[in-house]
């Protein structure tokens, strides 16, 4: 039974070795080969075509067409010195011969000329080519005697000769008579025509594409929290569909922040009105213990309040604007340094880009003393990597050498109001919104936030921003 369960896999395929040869499928690695933009492909779908049909067009001219002509005019022409030999072998005279070759010359086109008591050359006869093959096989047929034609010694002519009782005669034929010599002017013709139409389809397609590159950079521009006032509807109507449902959407977006940002501040307002009244009228009651622990819980209430309506508010209402992200690094390290944090910068390259300046100080100062409240040393290094399929990237890396966080709970750190509890919680005596906002910051950029182990020992917060 083991021999027969051996035998039956002898002949099966290795998995890594059939993963490998369904990589190797002739549909996989034209897909592989297809470039990615629409400009490009659209490109190759118009041209593909046209010059597959010119290559079919020029074979079925060059094998079929062209030969044919060049047959026929071949047999056209050794027809007519077949008839002039026959007509000189009636009465081969000297006289007739010179008739001959003068009405051949006015008449035909052909210098003919009846040399008596020559023989053959002794070269070989030419017997490749198109044309040497279709005069050979005419010659054969038509006039039934020794030959001998040369194709390559002149340009313009086709030497033929032809063996008779007592001599040889001896035939210049031009070579338009046997040879379709003006098929280039076909060809010239043909990618003539092709290279034009090519050049209004690339013109044509440049136009028609251009609406969809500026629809996906208003898109793209609007999920980085950047403005687009400029925009407006072009191309196709498909297009132009595709970009009203895009403004609408933008639209209803901006009217639902705008209302919740109005909700929020009457909220604001209803809420801070209670808690100023206390702050006025614990103020007015003098100095005691009980009274100094209200006062910390009012001022803990005001504070949670911010925090909310911070987290709520979101990003919105700041227009973005080109920053120097490293300058504005440094002031959140200048702030943190106050607090007594040690933090380290490490900036490369060019880090300007548009971004919500107040908003993004708020994601890094979250992220950086989250990172001093528990940790002896914060290193801060920002990297600008230039990827030309998206346009480049910025990433801030904060490591530390504190506790870290476990890691089946990096994720769970960024939903609203979660703390830890046993290893490190995120926001000591507040809400637990500080990465929350900050990711939430991030992502309105087009960017996002992620933890991982910090090979300072700590936890690794990595803050990626396309640019």
């Amino acid at each position: 039974m083991m021999e027969a369960d051996t035998g039956e896999h002898a002949g099966a395929t290795p998995p890594r070795q059939t993963a490998l040869l369904r990589g190797l499928h002739p549909f996989q690695l034209l897909k592989k080969a297809m470039p990615r933009g629409l400009y490009w492909r659209s490109l190759i779908i118009i041209v593909a075509p046209m010059v597959l049909l010119q290559f079919v067009v020029t074979y079925v001219f060059l094998e079929r067409h062209w030969a044919l002509v060049t047959e026929r005019l071949s047999a056209k022409t050794v027809a007519e010195v077949a008839l002039l030999l026959n007509e000189y072998q009636e009465n081969p005279t000297p006289e007739r011969a010179a008739r001959i070759s003068a009405r051949a010359s006015q008449s035909l086109g052909l210098p003919v000329a009846f040399l008596d008591g020559e023989d053959l050359p002794e070269a070989p006869s030419s017997t490749a080519g198109l044309l040497a093959d279709s005069l050979n096989d005419e010659l054969r047929r038509r006039v039934a005697r020794p030959f001998w034609i040369n194709t390559a010694n002149y340009t313009d002519y086709v030497d033929m000769r032809i063996a008779y009782d007592g001599g040889v005669m001896r035939v210049l034929t031009p070579a338009s008579h046997v040879y379709a010599s003006n098929s280039h002017i076909f060809l010239v013709w043909m990618f003539g025509t092709s290279i034009v139409l090519i050049i209004v389809a690339l013109l044509f397609l440049r136009n028609q594409i251009r609406p969809i590159e500026k629809l996906a950079e208003a898109a793209e521009s609007f999920g980085m929290g950047r403005d687009i006032p400029n925009y407006r509807p072009q191309g196709a109507s498909e297009v132009r569909r595709a970009a009203n449902a895009f403004m609408e959407m933008r639209a209803r977006i901006q009217r639902q922040i705008e209302q919740r940002t109005a909700m929020l501040a009457g909220v604001s307002h209803d809420l801070r009105t209670p808690l100023t009244r206390f702050k006025l009228q614990l103020a007015m009651l003098g100095e005691s213990a009980e009274l100094a622990d209200l006062r910390a819980d009012v001022a803990e209430m005001e504070r949670m309040l911010d925090d909310y309506l911070e987290f709520a508010r979101g990003h919105q209402g700041e227009a973005s604007e080109e920053t120097d992200l490293g300058e504005l690094i440094e002031e959140v390290r200048d702030d943190s340094l106050r607090k007594g944090h040690d933090v380290r910068l490490d900036l490369h390259g060019d880090l300007t880009l548009p971004l919500r300046r107040n908003a993004f100080k708020r994601c890094l100062t979250n992220v950086i003393d989250n990172a001093g409240k528990y940790a002896k040393h914060v290193w801060v290094t920002a990297i600008r990597d230039a990827d030309s399929d998206e346009g480049g990237s910025i990433d801030i890396l904060v490591d530390d050498d504190g506790q870290g966080i476990p890691e089946d709970q990096l994720e769970e750190v960024f939903r609203p109001f979660y703390r830890l509890d046993a290893a490190r919680n995120l926001d000591t005596g507040g809400t637990g919104l500080g990465l929350a906002i900050a990711r939430d910051i991030a992502r309105g950029h087009g960017g996002d936030i992620t933890l991982s182990r910090s090979p300072m020992g700590g936890l690794r917060a990595i803050i990626h921003l396309p640019v």
